[in-house]
């Protein structure tokens, strides 16, 4: 498998004109296809004039009429499933899955665990339990097509060759209440031999939390000495990596994940090298927005042989599961070109440029991680705000919310150095600054588990849900401050 991988990420142009021509193919005969004229689409120059780049508000229409149990709107036939997820402006939102985009979902992770092995050697945590944190597997029918979380979907297709070592059990997976779930996961896997887990990092570091409640045990290396892998995606991991590390009493190594319920987009084939490749045949062609146009009109619209290394875009999807010129919300920079592989660095609508700075997930999180460097300071969960409305005279800021483990001695000087690494990141920020019409930020240190206690009123604890790490508007920051 990993023999394929080399192939396929060896030829990504070949790969995506592959996957263009498909597209359009299958795409002619749906209603789609025939409101933007796809039989006039000859080239991607063509596909941009006739097809627009949207969200899901954009697709809504069709979206509702598959719902009705309508067939061949936005691909040949109906979904197998819908991926229920949740949007700020969308409400529910319903995500397509086909039977020609399943094996994207299923196999991608799988290809992800199959380079580890090739280039680790080691295969030996199949020998043990694995657990893997997620939504409930229980679900509806609408429109006559299954629907769920996608985390709950991809547990109906797991290999036999997991499953037979999967926690945990099918019961207790559909516990709706998250806190009762991790509970109930804790009562089910403490005495197991554990070898591999996978979660979003907020939510594992729950369940350790209480695992070490249960056991009495100071570490989870204690409970389990022959855990070595971790699979995660969804957010940065280095945010956690010293708290997580620090719950464990050693480090493991870790796959990197990019599923999303609109395609799994990439996954870590390396630990050596630095980002995640690209899924180039996998039924998406790829189109990229450079970041600062994301918002423009007629934005330009790049395909994968015109994007450049270190510049951020904006992800766009064309899949075989209906999305066209759909918009993610999610941003990337490219780290390599042979082969193509990305970093996430945010999305669309989380950045700060309440006075024209821009600053984005990736800036801060970076900043957080060298402050960080050599100081005996955890932190569980953060949040960073703009402060406008100063008093006295006061200059505005970005206010750090931050839930900490264990406190720096010196505060001030730990404020200091994430200020100083984020103006090194961001020379607006630094302009700013120096100008006087920022001061440095200030940290506001929140009571613990306060994220926590924040999701669960927002009806977001557990599963794929994360706390945004930052906002241009105070909605998160002021209902953590009550907390």
């Amino acid at each position: 498998m990993a023999k394929k991988v080399k192939v396929w990420s060896g030829k990504p142009f070949e790969m995506q004109d592959l996957v263009f021509n498909e597209l359009v193919h299958e795409g002619k005969q749906t209603l789609f296809g025939k409101d933007h004229e796809f039989e006039k689409i000859k080239t991607y120059e063509d596909f941009k004039k006739q097809v627009p780049v949207r969200d899901y508000e954009g697709l809504k229409g069709y979206i509702e009429k598959i719902k009705k149990g309508e067939a061949n709107i936005l691909w040949p036939g109906k979904p197998v499933y819908f991926a229920k997820t949740s949007g700020t402006t969308s409400g529910v939102k319903y995500i397509p899955i086909t039977q020609d985009s399943l094996p994207n979902h299923v196999g991608s992770a799988r290809n992800a665990v199959f380079c580890y092995i090739a280039e680790t050697g080691n295969a030996s945590f199949f020998d043990g339990r694995m657990i893997f944190l997620s939504g409930s597997p229980e679900l509806e029918k609408v429109g006559g097509v299954l629907t769920g979380r996608l985390s709950g979907i991809v547990n109906h297709e797991i290999p036999f060759y997991v499953k037979r070592n999967q926690l945990p059990s099918w019961k207790t997976n559909c516990i709706e209440d998250w806190e009762t779930k991790v509970q109930a996961i804790v009562e089910e896997t403490y005495q197991e031999n554990l070898t591999l887990i996978g979660g979003i990092p907020s939510w594992v570091q729950m369940y350790f939390e209480k695992l070490q409640e249960k056991t009495g045990k100071k570490t989870i290396g204690e409970i389990f000495p022959d855990l070595q892998l971790y699979v995660y995606g969804g957010v940065n991991y280095e945010p956690y990596r010293k708290k997580f590390e620090a719950a464990l009493g050693r480090s493991v190594q870790s796959i990197e994940v990019y599923p999303a319920s609109e395609g799994f987009i990439a996954f870590q084939d390396s630990q050596k090298e630095k980002g995640l490749l690209l899924m180039v045949n996998a039924g998406i062609f790829y189109e990229f927005i450079p970041a600062n146009e994301v918002f423009n009109e007629n934005p330009t619209r790049l395909s994968l042989k015109d994007v450049e290394l270190d510049k951020n875009y904006a992800i766009v999807l064309n899949t075989n599961a209906g999305l066209w010129g759909y918009l993610i919300g999610d941003t990337v920079k490219f780290v390599s070109k042979d082969p193509y592989r990305i970093v996430v660095t945010g999305r669309t609508k989380h950045f700060i440029s309440a006075f024209g700075e821009h600053v984005i997930a990736e800036e801060v999180e970076e900043a957080l991680r060298i402050a960080s460097e050599g100081l005996d300071v955890l932190v569980n969960e953060f949040h960073v705000a703009p402060m406008v409305n100063t008093s006295n005279g006061e200059l505005p800021y970005h206010e750090w919310l931050i839930d900490f483990d264990k406190k720096p001695v010196d505060m001030e000087n730990f404020r200091l150095k994430i200020d100083a690494s984020l103006q090194k990141k961001n020379i607006y920020y630094a302009d700013l600054i120096e100008g006087k019409i920022l001061q440095p930020l200030k940290i506001t240190p929140v009571k613990k588990n306060a994220f926590i206690e924040y999701m669960k009123k927002e009806g977001k604890l557990g599963g794929q849900n994360k706390v945004a790490r930052l906002a241009d508007n105070r909605k998160v920051a002021d209902e953590l401050e009550k907390e």
